[in-house]
């Protein structure tokens, strides 16, 4: 079952201003095949450094924003958007961000006989830092394991170790090359996106976020084919729709003016809206409010 929430490791660093973590089994289980400990999502203070030389459990730590430095069993590596490391028992670290763009970053640690050999089938073993292609996938899956790690149930435990090994595979599936063309592509693709997710509520078509990104709609769409693997037009309607859904169910104002606000007829938008979220509009509010 979680700690209490109050109830916080010693190894748990307080130099953040945001955060969601989740604390489940503390105590090594080395009989186990695998265990979650704990693990969460935080947003580091611009004075961060963590400097260990051990650590009790096997960790993976992925950024999801902000830049920084990583010195990881004796070796640098740049700290950005897309980054996934991993270290455990043994292995010296140490991580220190950028205060003028601080890191936001995922982690969970996790213990049992199984650890070392599931973090090597993942391409990440102890010591190792790689950047990854799909990202998304990767940050969901944190997502739904701090979720899933949040649960009081009988099965969370075994939730939380599926959605691990979830996460392990999704880290082998979408580590990028580390040859430098494609590298640049990614980072294309990470500005693009970046552009999408501020902009989601104003660009209407994948053509209006390519000039914003500043290339071709034909480059756009293999870029989002290849590190999303979703065309550009159906994730900006799903974050414009994300977005629809957060300001009906807030504002109280009718369908049509939310349309109208999305530069979207009634008939197009409830289209669309129940193309991504399964029910109309109409029948969206009636579920919430019911």
């Amino acid at each position: 079952m979680p700690l209490k929430a109050q109830i916080e490791p010693s190894f748990i660093s307080r130099q953040v201003t945001k955060a969601r973590r989740f604390y489940r089994e503390t105590k090594t289980r080395p009989q186990s095949d695998l265990a979650v400990v704990c693990g969460g999502w935080e947003q580091c203070s611009p004075d961060y450094h963590l400097k260990r030389g051990d650590f009790p459990y096997w960790s993976v730590e992925f950024v999801a924003g902000g830049e920084g430095d990583l010195k990881l069993a004796g070796t640098a590596h740049r700290l950005e958007r897309g980054v996934v490391f991993a270290y455990g028992p043994g292995v010296a670290h140490e991580i220190h961000t950028e205060a003028a763009n601080p890191l936001r970053k995922y982690f969970v640690d996790f213990c049992g006989e199984d650890s070392e050999s599931r973090l090597r089938q993942s391409g990440l073993a102890a010591g190792t830092c790689r950047r990854l292609a799909k990202d998304d996938e990767v940050r969901l899956a944190f997502d739904q394991l701090i979720a899933d790690s949040l649960k009081t149930t009988l099965r969370a435990d075994r939730l939380a170790v599926l959605r691990l090994e979830t996460l392990l595979e999704l880290i082998a599936d979408g580590a990028a090359s580390a040859e430098p063309r494609a590298w640049r592509a990614f980072q294309t693709y990470q500005r693009c996106r970046d552009v999408l997710e501020a902009r989601a509520g104003e660009l209407q078509t994948a053509e209006a976020l390519a000039a914003a990104g500043h290339v071709t709609p034909a480059h756009l769409s293999r870029l989002f084919m290849r590190f999303c693997g979703q065309p550009p037009y159906q994730v900006l309607m799903r974050l414009r729709m994300n977005l629809a859904a957060a300001r009906l169910e807030e504002s109280g104002r009718l369908v049509r003016e939310i349309g109208d606000e999305f530069g979207m007829d009634p008939y197009h938008f409830s289209r669309v809206f129940k193309r991504v979220h399964g029910l109309s509009p109409e029948k969206f509010l009636k579920s919430r409010s019911g």
